[in-house]
């Protein structure tokens, strides 16, 4: 279990969607507001480095033999194998990390870690789901990005329709057809939770 420096009730704030609904847009405009207090959770993954990511920014990078370590040390709040041998997660020492400075944590998570993490906090937790406005804009969103083969867009696209199935599970649902208004919906959802 999570331990709480001070007794101070950390919140949890998760944002999840199929990929290219614009939830990491979101999410980098609410960690810019100061008075919400958040700071972002760090994943874990298996996988190797991208391009320019960085260790303990990006990601915190782990071998599969030390991702499958934690995992039967229980170190994980939630995980989940994306693909053969291709492991995500959240370790719970950087949700106490972020906690013990007395911030809230906002998360950038897939559909099921998010709602893991519901599960297992659900007072602390305001789970959003971000929705495009269809599956073919997001397929245009995702065409645009120009960093995916035609075939991993597909296979986006494909697990879209599954996410978008467990959208009512999540506590708000926000649709990101004007990204300035979902941009304001966001905000005000975060903020009356934070400060409830």
């Amino acid at each position: 279990m999570i331990k709480q420096p001070n007794n101070k009730q950390g919140k949890l704030i998760v944002f999840s969607a199929p990929s290219g609904s614009g939830k990491t847009t979101i999410v980098r405009h609410l960690l810019g507001i100061e008075k919400l207090n958040l700071e972002f959770s760090i994943s874990a993954t298996s996988r190797e480095k991208r391009g320019n990511e960085i260790d303990g920014k990006d990601y915190y990078f782990l071998t599969l033999k030390e991702f499958k370590n934690n995992i039967k040390n229980e170190a994980f709040l939630e995980w989940e194998e994306v693909y053969r041998d291709n492991f995500y997660g959240t370790l719970k020492t950087e949700v106490e990390r972020i906690w013990a400075k007395g911030k809230n944590v906002i998360f950038d998570i897939d559909v099921s870690g998010g709602l893991r993490i519901k599960r297992k906090f659900p007072e602390q937790t305001l789970a959003i789901f971000v929705k495009p406005p269809s599956i073919d804009e997001l397929k245009i969103r995702l065409k645009k990005r120009q960093t995916e083969s035609v075939d991993k867009i597909n296979m986006r696209v494909a697990k879209s329709s599954a996410e978008l199935a467990t959208a009512p599970l999540f506590d708000a649902i926000i649709v990101n057809d004007s990204l300035k208004k979902a941009l304001k919906d966001a905000e005000m959802v975060v903020s009356n939770f934070v400060n409830s």
